[in-house]
């Protein structure tokens, strides 16, 4: 029998690609968009990152500086447990009368508590005397480090690194300005009328550090405060010694 020869449509072929390219396309768009509606801003970041900071029972906090200016009595690091009560419970390292001198603090119910070298026992103190902050308020949620991630404008998505213990997470960095009156929260010395920050967010949204650099001494040159924050869920309860 013979073979009956195939019938071809015209302009079938070029209609399939057409379909194709379309279809192909599309799909691209789709994803592209769906991307974009999952890609955060900045700003988003840090208001995520100011949640997570607000709701955590506590952490362990640790601020330090390598360039506190020559002459200046201050705050050189601070390092302990911060909690929502809010209260802190650490040593707070200061420079004063030329001496660094470590001195360790429990502050609560809206007093600081210290153990002032050369004294006996623990001494109801004005952390401002020494040119510190009150460590506890540095937790409150419109005040301290919380604050500061709120009030942070000219937001720039940075690059993303590994870090963290043992290099598990992924940190992006994110740098901005904040103004001078919101920095007097956390270091009540600060003069400057803005400063500049960066911050290193996990992809989890966890604030995980915070360099401040700016002039937070009268009559002193720029310098720069580092903070990290770790152990998220920290629960302790911290009382008046």
């Amino acid at each position: 029998m013979r073979a009956h020869p195939r019938r071809r449509v015209p302009g079938l072929r070029p209609v399939a690609l057409v379909l194709l390219v379309a279809l192909t396309t599309l799909g691209c768009s789709s994803g592209s968009e769906a991307d974009g509606a999952k890609d955060p801003t900045p700003e988003d970041v840090l208001a995520e990152a100011k949640q997570r900071l607000d709701d955590t029972s506590g952490l362990q906090l640790s601020l330090t500086t390598k360039d506190l200016p020559d002459g200046v009595q201050g705050l050189d690091a601070a390092t302990g447990v911060a909690t929502h009560a809010p209260a802190f419970d650490g040593t707070i390292t200061i420079v004063f009368a030329g001496s660094r001198v470590d001195v360790p603090v429990i502050a609560v119910d809206d007093k600081v508590y210290a153990q002032i070298p050369l004294t006996v026992g623990w001494s109801d103190v004005d952390p401002a005397d020494y040119g510190a902050p009150d460590p506890a308020a540095l937790m409150k949620p419109d005040e301290g480090f919380s604050g500061l991630l709120e009030a942070t404008t000219d937001l720039t998505k940075g690059e993303s690194v590994r870090g963290g213990t043992d290099n598990n997470e992924i940190l992006t960095e994110y740098t901005g300005t904040v103004p001078g009156t919101a920095m007097k929260s956390v270091i009540p010395s600060s003069s400057g009328d803005s400063f500049d920050v960066a911050y290193s967010v996990t992809d989890d949204g966890e604030l995980r550090e915070a360099t401040l650099t700016g002039i937070f001494y009268p009559d002193s040159a720029s310098m720069t405060y580092t903070v990290e924050f770790t152990d998220y869920g920290t629960e302790q309860d911290i009382a008046a010694p």
